[in-house]
């Protein structure tokens, strides 16, 4: 549990240094009670763990707030909205790049990696806040009729997330995400294009150095995106759909396609899949056209039914050896939804839920802190023994969480060890004192 508890002390050192913006007297609890509050709520997965710490600090002086989030004193919730509010976000954005180096050390990269040697960062966009009453001046804005003259405004927060992922691999690493908020100096409103390119202006040479691909659907296959992961030294596999790219789809026709065709067994049927790909096609009109390399699948079933097609472009060459497992890699984007932005709504993280909206930036400080708990429980589900015997005993997610909340709800625990060690039955509960 050495990984959890230096996880958990590189943010607690992070919260230290956050700027107090306090106003005021009220200095009984330090920025890092503060930040480690809102986060140990996200950890534990229950928006009412704080309320039991209390109660169990009130009849046993200490709490699991001390031993294992090292927090000294609990604030109210209110306290703790009030000063995040102000908090930038990406403070809070080298934690997860610890996270990434405890996978790397751990040898746990090393699963992710496709290609021979290069990573998936898979990007894509979602909302985590949408209100008609509440809102702040880091909103965007949709106006929908209502009616034949009324028009009805709605506020929402949207991001770019990115994560790290693999064909076959049942877990998606997050990483920093990008806030779709109002851009100073702009009169039109923030999207998720300009979002996904400030993200690989900040982030993209960090994760250089993992030869990324990024991955994205039809939205992302646009010259100015495509550009910006070039100039991020990465690579792309974006969607590529013929509508939306009609000057590379006319390069299609009337010409000879390679392919390549495999049949599938699944169970008693045989599918085929039909690879087909052509190298050096304009992304769009134009001399300043930027090329790529355009691969296609089609998947027919025992009939002759089409039960899947897609196509992609890339910056990566593609052959006749590798078209298939670049197929692969490209359908992988799906994990961001599947394995990060369901598990996130539908998996106790409950990212759409409204934990404090602010004035200011309490609604991104909160989903960051979210997904840095998202993102230290998804390396101990990759590399940690204990963590790992622990949630197997449980046998599902949602029955370690319940356990976990439940015996911090009434036992103090020394160490996040003992307390895994009692969840994995290693050693018997703790009497209270």
């Amino acid at each position: 549990m050495d990984r959890i508890t230096s996880l958990i002390a590189s943010l607690r050192n992070v919260c230290t240094n956050l700027p107090d913006k306090r106003v005021g007297d009220n200095v009984q609890y330090t920025m890092a009670d503060i930040g480690m509050s809102a986060f140990s709520v996200f950890f534990m997965q229950s928006p009412s763990f704080l309320n039991h710490q209390r109660n169990l600090l009130e009849g046993q002086s200490r709490s699991n707030c001390q031993t294992l989030f090292e927090m000294k004193k609990i604030p109210c919730d209110n306290h703790i909205r009030q000063m995040l509010d102000p908090i930038d976000p990406s403070l809070f954005y080298p934690v997860f790049n610890e996270a990434l180096n405890t996978l790397e050390a751990d040898g746990g990269l090393g699963a992710l990696r496709c290609l021979k040697d290069h990573v998936l960062i898979a990007l894509d966009g979602t909302e985590y806040h949408r209100s008609a009453k509440v809102h702040c001046p880091n909103c965007s804005t949709v106006t929908k009729a209502k009616g034949k003259k009324t028009e009805k405004t709605e506020y929402f927060h949207a991001m770019v997330q990115a994560a790290m992922v693999a064909p076959g691999h049942n877990r998606a690493v997050p990483l920093p995400p990008a806030f779709i908020v109002p851009q100073d100096g702009t009169e039109k409103q923030d999207c998720e294009s300009r979002a996904c390119r400030r993200w690989l202006v900040d982030h993209g040479p960090t994760y250089a150095r993992l030869n990324p691909i990024y991955l994205g659907d039809d939205l992302y296959s646009c010259q100015s995106i495509c550009q910006a992961v070039i100039d991020a030294k990465g690579h792309f596999i974006f969607v590529c759909k013929p509508d939306s790219h009609p000057t590379l789809t006319e390069y299609l026709f009337g010409v000879e396609i390679d392919q390549r065709i495999e049949k599938v067994k699944r169970g008693k049927k045989v599918f085929r899949y039909t690879y087909r790909w052509m190298s050096d096609l304009p992304l769009r009109d134009g001399a300043d056209a930027l090329c790529a390399n355009w691969f296609s699948i089609e998947i027919c079933d025992p009939d002759g039914k089409i039960t899947y097609r897609n196509s992609f472009v890339t910056n990566l060459p593609v052959n006749r050896d590798n078209v298939i497992e670049l197929v692969a890699c490209g359908r992988a984007r799906w994990k961001v939804e599947n394995e990060t932005f369901n598990t996130l709504k539908t998996k106790g993280y409950n990212l759409e839920h409204n934990f404090g909206h602010g004035k200011m930036n309490l609604a991104a400080v909160l989903v960051t802190l979210n997904l840095l708990a998202f993102a230290i429980h998804t390396i101990a589900d990759l590399v940690d023994d204990l963590w790992k015997l622990a949630r197997h005993k449980a046998y599902t997610r949602t029955g370690f969480f319940n356990r976990l909340r439940a015996i911090t709800s009434f036992l103090v625990f020394d160490s996040w060890k003992k307390l895994l060690q009692t969840l994995a039955f290693q050693v018997p509960v703790p009497e209270p004192p």
